[in-house]
């Protein structure tokens, strides 16, 4: 007579495993992502000017809300080349050594800040880095200052990037090869007149006689 086998059961410490992977997947994939601040431009384009850039400042305390966001200026832009277009209520714009702040009155907690400015005109590179420093009520502050190199992970606090295209070009006006066309016809007329002239007025010596 054959004894029959009793079908396996899953060992519990593989299914506690399971459960701990599960877990923390879920957790992963739930948790929402990192505060951070964006930048975006009205021009991309190197070299362009009066461009209005626009900064998005994540809020990442629930109990707390802004009250200043300082941003450095990159290479090429100077802090007298910038004006404030729009900002919350209350906040003015203050030029610092490196760049300019933006601040007022606390915003409500949980809030986002977005301001803009008008830069007189762009450097001509390929990305700007903008370096922000988030500060709340309260004194808490963040720092997005952390530049993002080629071939390597985001880093954690990563700078605003703004991605630049390259300069427009003139391409050169066509106002000055017309007139150049234009002036080569009129000298072609003139020199027509003037020998019809001469022409005209040989045949009439050539056909008068003189008693």
């Amino acid at each position: 007579m054959k004894a029959h086998r009793l079908p396996s059961r899953p060992r519990p410490r593989r299914i506690c495993a399971l459960a701990v992977a599960a877990s923390a997947f879920v957790l992963a994939t739930a948790a929402p992502a990192l505060a951070h601040t964006e930048v975006s431009a009205s021009d991309s384009r190197a070299l362009a000017k009066n461009v209005t850039l626009t900064f998005e400042s994540e809020a990442e305390d629930e109990a707390a809300g802004f009250t200043e966001i300082r941003t450095v200026l990159p290479k090429g832009i100077e802090p007298g080349d910038v004006k404030l277009k729009r900002a919350p209520k209350g906040w003015k714009l203050k030029p610092t050594d490196d760049g300019y702040s933006v601040g007022g009155p606390a915003l409500a907690p949980g809030e986002n800040a977005e301001h803009s400015v008008v830069v007189r005109q762009l450097p001509e590179t390929t990305s700007l880095a903008l370096k922000t420093v988030d500060t709340y009520e309260g004194g808490k502050v963040s720092r997005w200052i952390e530049v993002a190199r080629a071939g390597e992970p985001e880093p954690e606090n990563p700078a605003p990037l703004l991605k630049l295209e390259a300069a427009a070009s003139d391409g050169g006006s066509a106002w000055p090869a017309v007139g150049i066309i234009i002036g080569v016809c009129l000298f072609a007329l003139a020199g027509g007149f003037v020998l019809f002239q001469q022409r005209r007025g040989a045949g009439d010596s050539g056909g008068s006689d003189t008693e």
